[in-house]
């Protein structure tokens, strides 16, 4: 399926693209919903006793790490599981991230947290297995409702910050600016003032190559990759900026005699996707601007998605709630609702 812009603009595709596009926008919704429910539980985590070490388990373990990493006064780890590691016990801190609840590797992890003695902060639906491995005086936990792993993340790294082992994170800051983005890719906003679609265009008969040069920033790059490899059924490649070069410097030269209607591509050409939240250091930053260089000299095509107010996990969540507006309008084009 050839992808056809007419179809952001026309109304009655993109009503019937409105379950996709609602639950894209309702993403402050989430977030406020989860915080609301997370406040009582949080408040309660006075007076920490500092852990040996945090270990973070489920969907969003990476994220969790790579938000407190620069901060966190003990060692930190996401485990992929299913068993916890073997030193886990008493003196450590275990963090469960179950967006379902029933996932059987995370009531496995919870489960021998609770055996070990560990301190558990869990977030997870009420009343699903997950909660009720839970059990015991050393277990927090944040009653989830939305299976929404971004609002998870943020009440876990409220609570987080209230056992003085993260950065401070508001809620309502990232609501707000999670609001703003539904606004600015609401699908009534035509192509010329939105990003979102704008992207989707850029993307449409290209091979995407996402670049963050922060570690949240190549974190959301991952996210918007796979986001657009499940909109497009293509390839879509998120990797630092040595990865990303070869690719992008072996791009053909474009033909300038060629027809674009003579027949569907069979070789796309690279399309460089970069994520900046302001927070690339110096060494990774050279790299990037190398790689845009690069690109410019191949006559690869370059999108920049740049957000660089706000705390970090704010910067991460707009950069990636971008990307995935942008992934569904992509959809939306290919005629590939049932994917995204």
């Amino acid at each position: 399926m050839e992808f056809d812009d007419a179809r952001l603009e026309d109304r009655d595709v993109l009503q019937q693209a409105d379950p996709l596009l609602r639950r894209l926008a309702g993403a402050g919704a989430r977030v406020r919903i989860e915080a609301e429910s997370a406040r009582e539980p949080t408040s309660r985590l006075h007076d920490p006793i500092r852990p040996r070490a945090v270990v973070a388990v489920g969907s969003e373990a990476r994220l969790v790490r790579s938000l407190l990493e620069p901060v966190c006064p003990v060692p930190l780890m996401a485990w992929p599981g299913p068993a916890l590691p073997g030193w886990v016990g008493a003196l450590d801190l275990v963090v469960v991230l179950a967006s379902h609840g029933g996932e059987q590797s995370l009531v496995h992890a919870t489960h021998e947290a609770v055996r070990r003695g560990a301190q558990l902060l869990v977030a997870a639906p009420a009343l699903s297995p997950v909660v009720e491995s839970a059990g015991s005086r050393a277990s927090t936990v944040l009653h989830t409702t939305t299976s929404d792993p971004l609002a998870a993340v943020v009440v876990v790294a409220a609570a987080l910050h209230a056992l003085q082992l993260g950065p401070p994170v508001e809620a309502e800051a990232v609501a707000t600016a999670l609001d703003r983005v539904a606004e600015e890719c609401s699908p009534w906003v035509d192509l010329s003032s939105n990003p979102a679609k704008d992207l989707a265009l850029s993307l449409a008969d290209t091979q995407p190559l996402v670049w963050g040069g922060s570690v949240l920033a190549a974190r959301a790059s991952r996210r918007v990759a796979e986001a657009v490899r499940a909109a497009s059924g293509r390839p879509a490649l998120a990797a630092d900026a040595e990865a990303l070069m070869p690719v992008v410097t072996a791009a053909e030269p474009r033909d300038p005699f060629a027809d674009p209607f003579d027949g569907p591509a069979t070789d796309r050409r690279p399309c460089l996707v970069v994520l900046d939240d302001g927070r690339t250091d110096e060494i990774v930053a050279v790299a990037g601007r190398q790689l845009v260089g690069a690109a410019e000299i191949a006559d690869v095509r370059t999108c920049h998605l740049r957000h660089d107010e706000g705390a970090d996990l704010l910067r991460y969540a707009v950069l990636l709630q971008k990307g995935l507006f942008a992934a569904a309008y992509l959809a939306i084009g290919l005629d590939r609702l049932d994917s995204a």
